[in-house]
Protein backbone atom coordinates (compact mmCIF):
# COMPACT_ATOMS: atom_id res chain seq x y z
CA UNK A 1 0.00 0.00 0.00
CA UNK A 2 1.69 3.38 -1.11
CA UNK A 3 2.44 6.09 1.32
CA UNK A 4 0.45 9.07 0.59
CA UNK A 5 2.44 12.44 0.34
CA UNK A 6 1.10 15.31 2.45
CA UNK A 7 1.65 17.98 1.29
CA UNK A 8 2.19 21.61 3.16
CA UNK A 9 -0.89 23.67 3.53
CA UNK A 10 -0.27 26.91 1.66
CA UNK A 11 0.31 29.95 4.03
CA UNK A 12 -2.81 32.46 4.47
CA UNK A 13 -2.52 35.27 2.20
CA UNK A 14 -2.23 38.75 4.42
CA UNK A 15 -5.65 39.43 4.81
CA UNK A 16 -6.98 43.18 3.96
CA UNK A 17 -7.88 44.10 7.15
CA UNK A 18 -3.99 43.54 8.27
CA UNK A 19 -2.66 45.21 5.28
CA UNK A 20 -4.77 48.50 5.93
CA UNK A 21 -4.26 48.76 9.90
CA UNK A 22 -0.70 48.62 8.79
CA UNK A 23 -1.00 51.03 5.93
CA UNK A 24 -3.06 53.34 8.84
CA UNK A 25 -0.11 53.39 11.53
CA UNK A 26 2.46 54.07 8.83
CA UNK A 27 -0.02 57.70 7.85
CA UNK A 28 -0.01 57.86 11.62
CA UNK A 29 3.92 57.93 12.19
CA UNK A 30 4.47 59.76 9.00
CA UNK A 31 1.79 62.87 9.91
CA UNK A 32 3.63 62.75 13.78
CA UNK A 33 6.69 63.04 12.23
CA UNK A 34 6.12 66.08 10.10
CA UNK A 35 4.17 67.54 12.97
CA UNK A 36 7.61 67.83 15.09
CA UNK A 37 9.63 68.38 12.28
CA UNK A 38 7.59 71.30 11.65
CA UNK A 39 7.79 72.06 15.47
CA UNK A 40 11.69 71.52 15.56
CA UNK A 41 11.84 74.41 12.80
CA UNK A 42 9.44 76.90 14.24
CA UNK A 43 12.37 76.66 17.41
CA UNK A 44 15.63 76.83 15.44
CA UNK A 45 14.35 79.17 12.87
CA UNK A 46 14.59 82.19 15.89
CA UNK A 47 18.13 80.88 16.88
CA UNK A 48 19.18 81.02 13.20
CA UNK A 49 17.40 84.51 13.03
CA UNK A 50 19.72 86.25 16.07
CA UNK A 51 22.66 84.48 14.57
CA UNK A 52 22.09 86.15 10.98
CA UNK A 53 20.91 88.94 12.57
CA UNK A 54 24.06 89.48 14.66
CA UNK A 55 26.07 89.44 11.29
CA UNK A 56 24.44 92.06 9.63
CA UNK A 57 24.87 95.94 8.89
CA UNK A 58 22.58 97.48 10.81
CA UNK A 59 21.73 99.68 8.02
CA UNK A 60 20.48 96.59 6.12
CA UNK A 61 18.82 95.95 9.43
CA UNK A 62 16.91 98.76 9.60
CA UNK A 63 16.17 98.67 5.87
CA UNK A 64 15.58 95.03 5.15
CA UNK A 65 14.40 93.76 8.35
CA UNK A 66 15.49 90.62 9.94
CA UNK A 67 16.26 87.46 7.28
CA UNK A 68 18.20 84.33 7.87
CA UNK A 69 20.80 84.82 5.54
CA UNK A 70 22.70 88.86 5.85
CA UNK A 71 22.01 90.95 3.49
CA UNK A 72 25.27 92.33 3.94
CA UNK A 73 27.39 90.28 6.28
CA UNK A 74 29.03 92.37 9.12
CA UNK A 75 31.27 91.73 12.16
CA UNK A 76 30.81 95.51 13.88
CA UNK A 77 28.77 94.51 16.69
CA UNK A 78 30.71 92.09 17.67
CA UNK A 79 33.66 94.19 17.38
CA UNK A 80 31.64 96.90 19.35
CA UNK A 81 31.63 94.37 22.31
CA UNK A 82 34.81 93.33 22.26
CA UNK A 83 36.24 96.72 22.51
CA UNK A 84 36.94 96.09 25.80
CA UNK A 85 37.54 92.01 25.86
CA UNK A 86 38.55 92.12 29.41
CA UNK A 87 35.15 93.29 30.88
CA UNK A 88 33.49 90.52 28.88
CA UNK A 89 35.82 87.84 30.34
CA UNK A 90 35.43 88.98 33.85
CA UNK A 91 31.48 89.49 33.07
CA UNK A 92 31.46 85.43 31.99
CA UNK A 93 33.56 84.67 34.72
CA UNK A 94 31.33 86.07 37.33
CA UNK A 95 28.27 84.68 35.79
CA UNK A 96 29.75 81.02 35.91
CA UNK A 97 30.81 81.53 39.33
CA UNK A 98 28.00 82.31 40.19
CA UNK A 99 25.81 80.07 37.86
CA UNK A 100 27.52 76.84 39.36
CA UNK A 101 28.42 78.04 42.70
CA UNK A 102 24.29 78.90 43.53
CA UNK A 103 22.67 76.28 41.33
CA UNK A 104 24.81 73.53 42.99
CA UNK A 105 24.16 74.97 46.78
CA UNK A 106 20.47 75.75 45.61
CA UNK A 107 20.02 71.88 44.10
CA UNK A 108 22.13 70.19 47.31
CA UNK A 109 19.91 72.34 49.92
CA UNK A 110 16.27 71.89 48.08
CA UNK A 111 17.21 68.27 47.26
CA UNK A 112 17.62 67.62 50.88
CA UNK A 113 15.02 69.58 51.78
CA UNK A 114 12.62 67.71 49.58
CA UNK A 115 13.35 64.54 51.30
CA UNK A 116 12.92 65.26 54.57
CA UNK A 117 9.00 66.85 53.61
CA UNK A 118 8.62 63.46 51.57
CA UNK A 119 9.30 61.45 55.27
CA UNK A 120 6.09 61.02 56.64
CA UNK A 121 7.38 60.16 60.02
CA UNK A 122 9.26 63.62 60.35
CA UNK A 123 7.21 65.26 62.93
CA UNK A 124 8.56 69.33 61.23
CA UNK A 125 7.21 68.17 57.95
CA UNK A 126 4.03 70.20 58.45
CA UNK A 127 4.91 73.73 59.84
CA UNK A 128 8.59 73.58 57.44
CA UNK A 129 5.93 72.95 54.25
CA UNK A 130 4.19 75.78 55.33
CA UNK A 131 6.92 77.85 56.60
CA UNK A 132 8.20 77.27 52.66
CA UNK A 133 5.08 77.28 50.37
CA UNK A 134 3.55 80.64 52.29
CA UNK A 135 5.61 82.70 50.39
CA UNK A 136 4.01 81.37 46.94
CA UNK A 137 0.77 82.96 48.27
CA UNK A 138 2.15 86.08 49.81
CA UNK A 139 4.68 88.22 49.35
CA UNK A 140 6.47 91.12 51.79
CA UNK A 141 7.75 93.39 48.70
CA UNK A 142 10.60 94.81 46.99
CA UNK A 143 11.29 97.41 49.92
CA UNK A 144 11.82 94.72 52.86
CA UNK A 145 13.83 92.03 50.21
CA UNK A 146 16.04 95.37 49.76
CA UNK A 147 15.95 96.23 53.53
CA UNK A 148 16.88 93.33 54.73
CA UNK A 149 19.94 92.61 52.26
CA UNK A 150 21.60 95.46 52.55
CA UNK A 151 21.01 96.64 56.13
CA UNK A 152 20.48 93.76 57.92
CA UNK A 153 22.63 91.69 56.14
CA UNK A 154 25.41 93.91 54.67
CA UNK A 155 25.16 92.66 50.99
CA UNK A 156 25.14 95.88 49.05
CA UNK A 157 28.12 95.01 46.19
CA UNK A 158 28.77 91.75 47.14
CA UNK A 159 28.46 88.45 45.03
CA UNK A 160 26.48 86.61 47.41
CA UNK A 161 23.59 89.08 47.31
CA UNK A 162 23.68 87.33 43.70
CA UNK A 163 23.55 83.50 45.51
CA UNK A 164 21.61 83.72 48.70
CA UNK A 165 18.07 84.71 47.56
CA UNK A 166 17.61 82.29 45.08
CA UNK A 167 18.49 79.70 46.75
CA UNK A 168 15.60 78.02 47.67
CA UNK A 169 12.83 77.50 45.09
CA UNK A 170 9.30 77.05 46.51
CA UNK A 171 7.64 75.38 43.29
CA UNK A 172 11.10 73.21 43.05
CA UNK A 173 10.84 71.94 46.74
CA UNK A 174 7.51 70.90 45.60
CA UNK A 175 8.57 68.80 42.23
CA UNK A 176 11.40 67.35 44.25
CA UNK A 177 9.00 66.57 47.57
CA UNK A 178 6.90 64.85 44.52
CA UNK A 179 9.20 62.96 43.54
CA UNK A 180 10.64 61.62 46.49
CA UNK A 181 7.53 60.57 47.72
CA UNK A 182 7.41 58.10 44.62
CA UNK A 183 10.33 56.38 45.35
CA UNK A 184 10.05 52.43 46.97
CA UNK A 185 10.02 52.96 50.15
CA UNK A 186 11.15 49.11 50.91
CA UNK A 187 14.92 50.07 49.79
CA UNK A 188 14.68 52.61 52.27
CA UNK A 189 13.41 50.33 55.04
CA UNK A 190 15.87 47.75 53.82
CA UNK A 191 18.98 50.45 54.32
CA UNK A 192 17.64 51.38 57.48
CA UNK A 193 17.31 47.52 58.90
CA UNK A 194 20.69 47.38 57.60
CA UNK A 195 21.73 50.24 59.91
CA UNK A 196 22.53 53.27 57.08
CA UNK A 197 22.40 56.90 58.46
CA UNK A 198 19.84 58.98 56.91
CA UNK A 199 23.14 60.36 55.41
CA UNK A 200 24.11 57.81 53.68
CA UNK A 201 20.01 56.53 52.58
CA UNK A 202 19.96 60.23 50.69
CA UNK A 203 23.43 60.19 48.67
CA UNK A 204 23.67 56.38 48.11
CA UNK A 205 20.34 55.58 47.68
CA UNK A 206 17.77 58.72 47.07
CA UNK A 207 20.12 60.58 44.44
CA UNK A 208 21.15 57.72 42.35
CA UNK A 209 17.38 56.94 41.76
CA UNK A 210 16.40 60.63 41.29
CA UNK A 211 18.58 61.61 38.27
CA UNK A 212 15.73 62.97 36.12
CA UNK A 213 14.18 64.66 39.26
CA UNK A 214 17.50 66.48 39.82
CA UNK A 215 18.94 67.29 36.62
CA UNK A 216 15.76 68.75 35.40
CA UNK A 217 15.87 71.32 38.62
CA UNK A 218 19.10 71.68 38.13
CA UNK A 219 19.03 72.90 34.73
CA UNK A 220 16.08 75.37 35.93
CA UNK A 221 18.49 76.46 38.62
CA UNK A 222 21.36 77.05 36.01
CA UNK A 223 18.71 78.94 33.75
CA UNK A 224 17.80 81.18 36.61
CA UNK A 225 20.97 82.53 37.98
CA UNK A 226 22.30 82.35 34.47
CA UNK A 227 19.70 84.71 33.04
CA UNK A 228 19.38 87.16 36.29
CA UNK A 229 19.45 90.78 35.91
CA UNK A 230 16.95 92.07 38.54
CA UNK A 231 19.65 91.14 41.79
CA UNK A 232 22.30 92.85 39.97
CA UNK A 233 19.90 96.50 39.21
CA UNK A 234 19.64 96.04 43.36
CA UNK A 235 22.43 95.64 44.84
CA UNK A 236 25.60 95.74 42.70
CA UNK A 237 27.39 99.04 41.60
CA UNK A 238 31.01 97.57 41.17
CA UNK A 239 32.29 96.72 37.77
CA UNK A 240 33.97 94.19 39.08
CA UNK A 241 30.74 92.29 39.91
CA UNK A 242 28.71 92.89 36.55
CA UNK A 243 27.47 89.84 35.77
CA UNK A 244 27.42 89.04 31.66
CA UNK A 245 23.41 89.65 31.44
CA UNK A 246 24.02 93.29 33.32
CA UNK A 247 26.70 94.21 31.52
CA UNK A 248 24.81 93.77 28.35
CA UNK A 249 22.10 95.49 29.50
CA UNK A 250 24.77 98.40 30.67
CA UNK A 251 26.25 98.04 26.88
CA UNK A 252 22.93 98.64 25.57
CA UNK A 253 21.47 101.58 27.76
CA UNK A 254 24.71 103.21 26.68
CA UNK A 255 24.00 102.44 22.94
CA UNK A 256 20.28 104.21 23.33
CA UNK A 257 22.19 107.67 24.82
CA UNK A 258 24.64 107.68 22.21
CA UNK A 259 22.30 107.21 19.43
CA UNK A 260 19.77 109.98 21.23
CA UNK A 261 22.60 111.82 21.49
CA UNK A 262 23.51 112.13 18.02
CA UNK A 263 20.28 112.24 16.85
CA UNK A 264 20.16 115.73 19.01
CA UNK A 265 23.31 116.88 17.04
CA UNK A 266 21.72 116.16 13.58
CA UNK A 267 24.35 113.39 13.19
CA UNK A 268 24.49 110.78 10.21
CA UNK A 269 26.18 108.17 12.23
CA UNK A 270 24.16 105.82 13.98
CA UNK A 271 25.97 103.03 16.59
CA UNK A 272 24.90 99.42 16.34
CA UNK A 273 21.94 98.58 18.31
CA UNK A 274 20.06 96.33 17.03
CA UNK A 275 22.78 94.30 15.64
CA UNK A 276 24.46 94.29 18.64
CA UNK A 277 21.26 93.55 20.61
CA UNK A 278 21.58 89.93 18.57
CA UNK A 279 24.86 89.74 19.22
CA UNK A 280 24.44 89.75 22.69
CA UNK A 281 21.96 87.55 22.68
CA UNK A 282 24.12 85.08 20.95
CA UNK A 283 26.81 85.05 23.59
CA UNK A 284 24.46 84.95 26.11
CA UNK A 285 22.69 81.93 25.06
CA UNK A 286 25.59 79.84 24.31
CA UNK A 287 26.81 78.62 27.24
CA UNK A 288 22.79 77.64 28.67
CA UNK A 289 22.84 75.39 25.18
CA UNK A 290 25.67 73.38 25.79
CA UNK A 291 24.40 72.53 29.47
CA UNK A 292 21.15 71.69 27.46
CA UNK A 293 22.25 69.43 25.53
CA UNK A 294 23.86 67.34 28.19
CA UNK A 295 21.26 67.29 30.41
CA UNK A 296 18.39 66.84 27.91
CA UNK A 297 18.03 63.50 28.26
CA UNK A 298 16.91 63.98 32.29
CA UNK A 299 15.33 66.64 31.19
CA UNK A 300 12.75 65.02 28.99
CA UNK A 301 12.64 62.18 31.84
CA UNK A 302 12.06 64.51 34.43
CA UNK A 303 9.75 67.34 32.69
CA UNK A 304 6.19 65.34 33.77
CA UNK A 305 7.07 65.33 37.43
CA UNK A 306 4.26 67.87 38.11
CA UNK A 307 1.75 65.83 36.37
CA UNK A 308 2.65 63.01 39.82
CA UNK A 309 0.55 63.57 42.69
CA UNK A 310 2.39 63.22 45.98
CA UNK A 311 1.09 62.81 49.72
Amino acid sequence: MAATRLTPAPAPAPTRRRVSNKTKTGIGHAIIHAIMIVVCAACVAPLLLILAASFSDEGSLVEYGFRFIPVQFSTAAYRYLLINPEQIVRAYGVSIFVTLVGAGVSLLIMSMLGYALSRRHFKLRRPISFFIFFPILFNAGMLPFYITMVRTLGLKDNILALILPPLTIPFFVLLLRTYFSQLPKELIEAAKLDGASEWRIFFQIVVPLSTPALATVGLFSLLLYWNDLYLSLLFINKSELFTLQYLLYKIIANIQVLQEGMAAQGSGIRPPLQSVRMAMAVLAMGPVLFAFLFLQKYFVRGITLGGIKGD
